[in-house]
């Protein structure tokens, strides 16, 4: 069993945002030919959808839906927590 922290979480979250970020840039890019639009939007996108992506993240994080425990000893799983 592992505990999810935050710092994954946002390390997570900014490796997804830069492939995202990059797919609707070009998009907007393709679509309207211009580069300071795509940039625009691009960095709107990837503030916006971090933000909510990362509270997406926590939440789930905090939920047992779909979780079985797994028993462990106490002292691996207090080195999980750090």
């Amino acid at each position: 069993m592992f505990v999810e922290s935050s710092t994954r979480s946002i390390i997570k979250a900014l490796s997804w945002r830069i492939i995202a970020t990059l797919t609707t840039t070009g998009l907007v890019f393709a679509v309207t030919g211009r580069f300071d639009l795509a940039i625009t939007v691009g960095i709107f996108e990837a503030v916006a959808k971090m933000a909510l992506y990362f509270g997406h993240e926590r939440l789930w994080n905090r939920l047992n839906f779909g979780r079985t425990p797994v028993d462990q000893p106490l002292a691996a799983s207090n080195n999980l927590a750090s």
